[in-house]
């Protein structure tokens, strides 16, 4: 007896898959999150120097590495990317759609 694969695409947020209440945001601290993570690895910097750099303690430091975005909120996170030389850039406009000409960027 063969059993069949069942197969559900993806909405393209594994949280919103899993039903998580908070969903966008655990979403956008893991984007947000990998690319700091990203930037930390091309540097082959050691935990104390990542600690000095985006000035928190090293036990923070460890969480990061580890890919526990959730402990650090998405401001925190944007503040690591300028603290990496990054420039951040934010286009804010209607979820819905509506009005996309009031669409607002703003550069960090």
């Amino acid at each position: 007896m063969t059993q069949e694969s069942i197969f559900e695409e993806s909405s393209g947020n594994v949280f919103a898959d899993l039903g998580l209440e908070n969903a966008d945001e655990l979403y956008t601290r893991g984007k947000i999150g990998i690319y700091v993570l990203r930037l930390l690895q091309q540097r082959n910097l050691k935990q104390r120097e990542i600690s000095e750099l985006l000035e928190i303690p090293q036990p923070e430091v460890s969480h990061l590495m580890k890919g526990e975005f959730q402990r650090f909120s998405e401001g925190k996170l944007l503040i690591f990317l300028k603290r990496l030389d990054t420039e951040i850039t934010l286009h804010l406009r209607s979820r819905n759609g509506e009005n996309q000409s009031t669409e607002t960027v703003i550069s960090l």
